[in-house]
């Protein structure tokens, strides 16, 4: 494999969001005391193995309600009012890591649910982790659509204010904008608000090039991880010879047969040392 060219993609790895996140663990995990993560902090499992490994312990709700005195931290994906409650009741302290741009998110549905005249439609994935913490914003009203065919379901003769989960896919929210405005009854009124992060919808353009120009395409990602379902789809669509892969020990080397250029890329929730783990495992191979 003398001659096997790797690149691993400068535009893969984590979002401002999640390396927020992460440093904030790393840096109370620092002070030597016990800190608990409501739900994994990043989608990654190797990433949670070596926070937990430094003594973050993973927790989930109902396992939260037991406790009391205690640090936790809210992850990027940010989470229901009712958390919060939980928390005040419980006397627990809040480490806050939900990412600026799902909070201000939050905040919007929060405002236009106060209005109480439309209703609320958020393309996104039902039970996600950031989905459930904005449906907490309208009191569980909000209406989830995961993608276009969904949205023959709504009542079109009343007003709609559509929002977007921050990781979706943006021409997918154009789709569904088109279907609306062609449907809605001549007295409703709709609105949408673009609400995708462009730190994530910016990454789509970047990926493909990068899997157009490479022979082989390994894909980096948790399995749980919804952007990444989405720019691996897209490599998958430009490079037929793609594949997704969670770490090193997925790599097939019958894979590199004839192989002269190899990208690796990844997530928002895919650390660049797995990536480079990835990269160092092909020349063992």
């Amino acid at each position: 494999m003398s001659n096997l060219s790797i690149e691993i993609d400068a535009g893969s790895g984590f979002c401002f969001g999640v390396t927020t996140a992460i440093k904030k663990a790393e840096e109370e995990l620092a002070s030597g005391q016990t800190l608990y993560c409501l739900g994994d902090i990043v989608h990654n499992g190797m990433e949670c193995d070596r926070l937990r490994q430094m003594g973050l312990v993973t927790i989930n709700h109902q396992q939260m309600e037991q406790l009391h005195n205690v640090k936790v931290l809210l992850r990027a994906h940010g989470e229901p009012p009712e958390t919060y409650e939980l928390a005040h009741r419980n006397n627990i302290e809040i480490i806050d890591a939900t990412c600026p741009v799902v909070l201000q998110l939050q905040k919007r549905i929060k405002e236009r649910w106060k209005e109480h005249t439309a209703q609320i439609v958020i393309f996104g994935k039902k039970g996600h982790a950031e989905v459930l913490g904005l449906v907490g914003q309208t009191e569980g009203n909000a209406i989830v659509i995961e993608n276009v065919d969904e949205v023959m379901r709504l009542d079109f003769s009343r007003d709609i204010y559509l929002f977007s989960q921050t990781t979706k896919s943006l021409d997918e929210f154009h789709r569904i904008i088109d279907y609306i405005q062609s449907h809605i009854a001549p007295t409703a009124n709709f609105k949408s608000f673009d609400t995708i992060c462009r730190s994530v919808a910016n990454r789509m353009p970047s990926i493909t090039q990068f899997a157009a120009r490479h022979d082989l395409i390994l894909f980096v990602c948790g399995r749980k991880s919804s952007n990444g379902r989405v720019l691996f789809n897209e490599c998958l669509r430009v490079n037929p010879n793609s594949h997704q892969i969670e770490g090193p020990d997925e790599i097939d080397r019958n894979w590199l047969k004839d192989i002269h250029s190899v990208g690796i890329c990844g997530a928002t929730s895919t650390p660049k040392w797995l990536m480079e783990q990835c990269s160092d495992a092909i020349f063992k191979l």
